[in-house]
C-alpha cells in the first residue's frame, strides 16, 4: 500500500499502473464509511496475491488530487476509488460497498493469475530472443500461450517463432484458434491478418517455387502478374521481407486491383509484421497542480520508429496516390 501525494503522483500512480493495476482509495480521517472500506481493500490486495496494488490518497491532505478526480467522474462524496491501468483512469466506485460487489468490481480490471503467467513467461522469451536463444524464447512462448490462450501478443510471438523456424504445420495449429479474427470482414485482427497472409506464402513455397523460371517469365512479360507474385511469395516465406514488396510494389504500381488488391494486402501484411507492437513513451514530465490542472494520465503509447518501415510505407502511398 502507498501513499500518494503530489511528489510520488506520476511514479507510484501512473507510471506503476503501466506494470499492474493500480486501485486509488480517496480517503479521509473523519469519513466513517472510509474507515469500513480501508482495511478491506488491504485484506483483498493481499488475497489477490500481487495482482493489483492499493494506494491512498488522502483527501484532505492532498485536495489538488482529489477534486480533480472527483471532477473527472462527476463524484462529490467519499470514499471514492479509482482503478488506473495502463497509466489511465478506467473505472471507480463510491462508498463502502460489500466485499463482494469489490470483487467484481477488481476482477473487470485485474489479470487472472494465468494471465500473469503467461505474462511472466513472454517476458522471459523477450530476454531469451536478445541472448540469441531462440529455442529458449520459443518454448516460453508455446508456455505463454499454453497458460492464457487469450493472450494475442504471445500467439503472435509464438506464430512468427514458428514461422521463422520452418515449422509451418506448427504455426498453422497456433494460428488456428484466431484465424477467425483474422477473417473478419468488419473488425479484422491487422497482426493476425499478416500472420494469415505469411503462412499463406510459406504454403506457396512449400509447394515448389523455381525462382529463375519466375523471373524469366517476369522479364518476358511485365505484366504477368501471377508469376511476380508467386516470387513475393517466395521471397515473403523466406523472411526477405523487403525483397517481396519490391516485387508487389511493381504490381501495384501497374494494376492497383489486380486480383481483389491482393498484393497491396500483402504489401501491408508484411508492414504489419515488420512493425514492432507500440510501447508507454517514457520521460513524460512530471503532473503539476495550477491553472492547468493535474496530469491525470501516464505515458501515451507510441510505435517505435523504423526507417525501414516507414520508407516503405512511402513507397506504398506514391504507388497508391
Amino acid at each position: 500500500m502507498t501513499d500518494i501525494t503530489l511528489q510520488n503522483f506520476e511514479a507510484d500512480l501512473l507510471q506503476a499502473s503501466m506494470q499492474q493495476p493500480v486501485l486509488l482509495d480517496i480517503w479521509a480521517p473523519w469519513c466513517g464509511p472510509c474507515r469500513t472500506l480501508g482495511p478491506m481493500l488491504e485484506k483483498l490486495e493481499v488475497a489477490y496475491a500481487g495482482r493489483w496494488k492499493l494506494a491512498k490518497l488522502n483527501s484532505d491532505d492532498q485536495p489538488e488530487i482529489a477534486t480533480q478526480l472527483s471532477q473527472a467522474f462527476g463524484v462529490r462524496s467519499i470514499p471514492f476509488c479509482v482503478m488506473f491501468v495502463g497509466g489511465q483512469p478506467v473505472d471507480g466506485f463510491v462508498g463502502a460497498i460489500p466485499e463482494a460487489q469489490i470483487r467484481e468490481f477488481l476482477d473487470r480490471h485485474v489479470p487472472t493469475g494465468e494471465a500473469l503467467e503467461a505474462e511472466e513467461d513472454l517476458a522471459e522469451a523477450q530476454a531469451l530472443l536478445e541472448e540469441g536463444d531462440a529455442d529458449g524464447a520459443l518454448q516460453k512462448l508455446q508456455a505463454a500461450v499454453q497458460a492464457d490462450p487469450s493472450n494475442e501478443v504471445a500467439r503472435f510471438d509464438l506464430i512468427r517463432a514458428l514461422l521463422e523456424d520452418d515449422q509451418l504445420a506448427h504455426a498453422k495449429a497456433a494460428f488456428a484458434p484466431v484465424a477467425h479474427l483474422a477473417a473478419d470482414t468488419i473488425t479484422p485482427h491487422a497482426r493476425f491478418q499478416a500472420l494469415a497472409a505469411w503462412i499463406a506464402a510459406a504454403e506457396r513455397a512449400e509447394q515448389g517455387l523455381d525462382p529463375a523460371a519466375l523471373q524469366s517469365a517476369i522479364a518476358a512479360n511485365k505484366r504477368d502478374f501471377e508469376a511476380r507474385f508467386a516470387l513475393a511469395q517466395g521471397l515473403f516465406a523466406g523472411r526477405d521481407f523487403t525483397g517481396a514488396m519490391d516485387e508487389l510494389l511493381e504490381i501495384i504500381m501497374r494494376d492497383k486491383t489486380w486480383n481483389e488488391q491482393l498484393a497491396r494486402k500483402t504489401y501491408v501484411a508484411i508492414l504489419e509484421i515488420m512493425t514492432k507492437p507500440a510501447q508507454p513513451a517514457h520521460g513524460a514530465a512530471a503532473p503539476q497542480a495550477g491553472a492547468g490542472g493535474l496530469q491525470l494520465s501516464g505515458p501515451s503509447i507510441v510505435a517505435p520508429a523504423d526507417p525501414l518501415v516507414d520508407q516503405y510505407r512511402r513507397k506504398l502511398s506514391m504507388a497508391l496516390f
